[in-house]
């Protein structure tokens, strides 16, 4: 058969006539034994929402009325430090800055890059604190509102394959891939990756993936830059950008682990079938994606587990039974009586007071699950088999449901002619 053109599916989106399915959608139709063609489908939309460290945003952000300061010497959003410049804007002003998402409060060390980010897409007041070349100090104020220019970059991100993390020895790991520390030996195993939700899962080999191509970061269109650190042939990732005026902060955030704050950030990009070749690969599902299982202590892989393992038949929101908390013999359970699950939970969801998850903030991760000790909050989350050794999933650094809500998005927007696919100006190489 002639392969399609993308100029071709755009015709048909702007016709409202585009075949568009979720990759979630394609894969249960494949897994019910459903054959397709080519010209059964045009697009199917993919995503994920995890944890991305390689994440950083560029501000212009005004200080003060012209001439009030030379430059900028050091700059703090939030108590985050941020790095004033390359451009010095003198006598401007205002400050051009970069803040890495992996950066935390000198206040606050669980308050990272990736909740200042969602607090400025949400157009709250940022305290602004410069250090001027003259020596004085500035505290003011800013939101999105009033920045003239604020941009993410990722410079890791949608990797083909994330991993699954065990500790083999017998003394608890702080990492960032653990709330609590990571236990062993191999009492606990945590996992990243939304498996065949998942973009580069869907384009192995970024035949249709390339420089240019339009997506969602955040609910916010962008684009891909080419590949990004640390990417490898049997293991692509790509560069990422996107403004942060039009994102939506349901689905970004922070994400507080034993080690430091981390960054959540959601992708979702349309994958178009041109050719049985693209058709095949975005039929892969959780039963055929590897899940590689590394020892934290070194990141080397010991095995290579399933995604289905961890996503299929099992939940991927957890769900909350009020009626069994007994805050009254909390002391049985709980040190000092303080709820260990609002304490701990990575994206601050919990309220023993409110009693209830907040659903806006929760990231389906399952820490509350394994650290409340009366089953107030239930999810089934998987295992995965190690050296023979059954061991359970105890934490989820990707949300599935969140990254399913973003694929269906995407497929909206196209459905509404809202969003056209964009032809890759270059391929990427590694």
């Amino acid at each position: 058969m002639r392969q399609k053109e993308i100029k071709t599916i755009n015709k048909k989106i702007e016709n409202g006539e585009a075949t568009v399915m979720t990759a979630e959608e394609l894969c249960n139709l494949i897994r019910s034994g459903e054959k397709l063609t080519v010209e059964d489908i045009d697009v199917v939309t993919s995503a994920t929402k995890a944890l991305m460290s390689g994440t950083l945003a560029i501000f212009t952000i005004p200080i003060a009325e012209r001439g009030a300061f030379r430059r900028a010497e050091s700059l703090w959003l939030n108590g985050i430090p941020a790095f004033p410049g390359p451009c010095p804007n003198e006598r401007l002003g205002l400050v051009d800055a970069i803040l890495y998402g992996t950066e935390y409060s000198r206040t606050d060390p669980n308050y990272g890059g990736g909740h200042l980010f969602r607090n400025i897409v949400e157009k709250k007041q940022i305290e602004v604190e410069v250090k001027t070349s003259e020596g004085k100090t500035i505290i003011t104020s800013s939101s999105l509102d009033e920045m003239d220019f604020a941009r993410m970059l990722t410079t890791r991100s949608v990797y083909k394959n994330y991993a699954a993390f065990v500790n083999p020895k017998k003394e608890t790991v702080k990492t960032i891939f653990s709330v609590t520390g990571l236990n062993g030996p191999y009492r606990e195993a945590t996992i990243c990756g939304c498996g065949e939700l998942n973009p580069i899962a869907k384009d192995p080999n970024l035949a249709v993936i390339g420089v240019g191509t339009k997506l969602l970061i955040n609910g916010a269109k962008g684009y891909v830059m080419g590949r990004g650190t640390r990417s490898r042939q049997n293991n692509p990732n790509l560069m990422l950008e996107a403004d942060m005026f039009n994102m939506n902060p349901l689905y970004m955030g922070g994400f507080k682990t034993s080690e430091s704050p981390e960054v959540i950030v959601s992708c979702a990009i349309p994958i178009p079938i041109i050719s049985e070749a693209i058709l095949e690969a975005v039929t892969i599902t959780d039963e055929d994606i590897p899940l590689p299982v590394m020892d934290i202590n070194n990141r080397e892989i010991i095995t290579n587990s399933k995604y289905s393992e961890a996503w299929q038949g099992n939940d991927i929101v957890v769900k909350y039974h009020g009626n069994r908390c007994i805050k009254t013999s909390c002391e049985k359970y709980c040190e000092k009586l303080e709820c260990p699950v609002e304490s701990l939970c990575p994206t601050g969801a919990f309220s023993i007071e409110k009693g209830r998850i907040d659903r806006s903030l929760c990231f389906n991760c399952t820490v509350c699950v394994y650290i409340c000790k009366q089953n107030v909050f239930t999810a089934k989350t998987g295992k995965i088999t190690v050296n023979g050794k059954e061991v359970p999933i105890t934490l989820r650094q990707s949300d599935r449901l969140g990254a399913k809500k973003l694929a269906i998005d995407l497929k909206k927007k196209i459905e509404k002619g809202e969003f056209l696919l964009s032809e890759p100006v270059d391929r990427i190489n590694f």
